[in-house]
């Protein structure tokens, strides 16, 4: 299934130009086409695209929404923007997931908006890609408090990251992930770099790996790690000296 232009389905059905447009990313042939049907059912939402294979880094699909049912790291390796912009980047629902804390932690650090357990109801997929358009995110209850902790313990002193000490990036590599933070695609930084994108998507896999990160996402947050630990360090012998002077 493609694109389908002039807002009709292949059955000629019409749809809302409003509607949610859909990715599904299903290995399992007979689950890709039960989803098929019941998305289609579903007036708010649109299947422009459905297969079992993992989207190249890089391309772009007017798709608002992918749905997958496994956790790949290349699922949000260079997510597009939403067709017209206006629900930023694509989120990211995957289903059929199994009970696995550690999973579900590296799914949310990645970007995932939902995350849905194998034995949810069709109901619950539907509600699901759903939410993340209302604002919300799908988090199984039984996993609640495993994202409780994991926050509570991000508020605690821990030792520095490897990764957030000493990446050593580039100055071209820190203006570029600069960028990735103010949430460029790779062709518009491609734009304003003056390089191409290949280029651009060859810098972004190099910061990825120095960084130790899964997604665009966690290297900008182990960069801006990095800076607020190095201007901590900073910081310290400024306040000792400040201390011995007020005395």
């Amino acid at each position: 299934m493609t694109d389908q232009p002039n807002g009709r389905l292949l059955n000629g059905e019409s749809y809302s130009e409003g509607s949610i447009k859909l990715r599904l990313q299903i290995g399992n042939r007979l689950l890709r086409e039960a989803l098929i049907r019941l998305f289609g059912k579903a007036k708010d939402f649109i299947v422009v695209a459905a297969n079992g294979e993992t989207e190249p880094a890089g391309s772009e699909k007017a798709y608002d929404l992918l749905i997958a049912d496994a956790f790949d790291l290349e699922c949000f390796a260079n997510l597009p923007k939403t067709p017209d912009g206006s629900r930023g980047e694509v989120k990211v629902i995957l289903i059929g997931m199994k009970d696995d804390p550690e999973q579900f932690l590296r799914a949310v650090r990645a970007g995932a908006a939902g995350y849905v357990m194998n034995d949810a109801s069709a109901t619950d997929i539907v509600a699901a890609a759903r939410a993340p358009f209302r604002g919300e995110a799908s988090c199984p209850r039984r996993l609640c408090l495993t994202l409780f902790n994991y926050i509570a313990q991000q508020e605690t002193p821990a030792p520095v990251p490897a990764q957030a000490s000493s990446p050593g990036l580039t100055l071209r590599q820190e203006r570029l992930i600069d960028l990735v933070a103010k949430g460029l695609t790779n062709k518009e930084i491609a734009c304003s770099l003056k390089l191409s994108e290949f280029t651009v998507r060859n810098h972004i896999h190099r910061i990825l790996r120095k960084l130790q990160a899964g997604s665009r996402k966690e290297a900008v947050n182990a960069l801006r790690l990095r800076q607020r630990l190095e201007f901590s360090a900073r910081r310290k012998p400024i306040n000792r000296a400040e201390s011995r002077e007020a005395q």
